[in-house]
């Protein structure tokens, strides 16, 4: 299991900063939470780790693998997956060709064979959609395997959003806020996921999240941000002890 470092990243856009001098460690195999208010750069982070952003300086390391100037199709490669907040799927595609689709890097087939569609490519083809079948079961979709992604309930969509990035299986698993918007039994749910995540599929989760309840029962680690500074890190009961995060979240007497 591989160590993400996070060193010294500023990202600026137009004289702007939305990250500064910003320094984290992901421990392999934790839950990690990165939480702030809103423009805190939280998504900027999760945006420079998966290749969308290149930091304006700094260095982040996976491993011994440079991610600074990567690629997101690089990135994702190495063994890296993002859920989004605003669900990235193809709505008018059912759950399962939707993961079929997310499943396309693992297949290791040219055109001649896929148009023949013997052989490698079949062999390949039933192998990922094995995977992808795990995936469903996994995270409880078999009822909606066939259905129209946008048809479904929101926090249906929000779970097939993360089984899309599962089926990567990806060593590191990046949650952008995956229960922004749900009810208490979804987030229930998602919370349950999560954790079987980390720990029946051995992937180090990061998650931003604005449900500090949530975020303080399952993180064995917090780094807060506030305007694109690190303001504190450590466990939870660690960070609620921090001055400034207590005033970032709540305000000065």
């Amino acid at each position: 299991m591989t160590t993400l470092s996070i060193e010294n990243v500023t990202l600026t856009f137009g004289g702007l900063n939305a990250l500064t001098d910003v320094n984290m460690t992901i421990e392999p195999g934790l839950i990690t939470s990165i939480i702030g208010p809103n423009g805190a750069g939280k998504t900027s982070m999760l945006n420079c780790i998966s290749g969308f952003y290149h930091p304006t300086s700094g260095e982040i390391r996976y491993g011994d693998r440079r991610l600074s100037n990567a690629s997101p199709h690089q990135v994702s490669s190495m063994g890296i997956a993002r859920a989004f907040q605003n669900l990235e799927l193809f709505r008018g595609m059912t759950v399962l060709d939707n993961l079929m689709l997310a499943r396309h890097q693992k297949l290791h087939y040219n055109l001649l064979q896929a148009m023949i569609f013997f052989g490698k490519a079949s062999i390949e083809e039933s192998k990922n959609r094995q995977y992808v079948e795990d995936v469903i079961d996994f995270m409880e979709l078999e009822a909606y395997r066939k259905s129209t992604v946008g048809n479904l309930a929101y926090g249906i969509q929000k779970r097939v959003e993360v089984a899309r990035a599962l089926t990567l299986d990806p060593q590191l698993l990046l949650l952008d806020e995956p229960m922004a918007g749900m009810n208490i039994e979804e987030k229930e749910d998602m919370v349950r996921f999560i954790i079987d995540i980390q720990k029946e599929r051995d992937a180090t989760v990061v998650l931003v999240e604005h449900d500090l309840g949530v975020v303080m029962d399952i993180s064995d680690c917090i780094y807060v941000l506030d305007f694109g500074e690190l303001i504190g890190s450590g466990t939870p009961k660690e960070v609620v002890a921090i001055p400034k995060v207590v005033e970032a979240y709540i305000g000065e007497e």
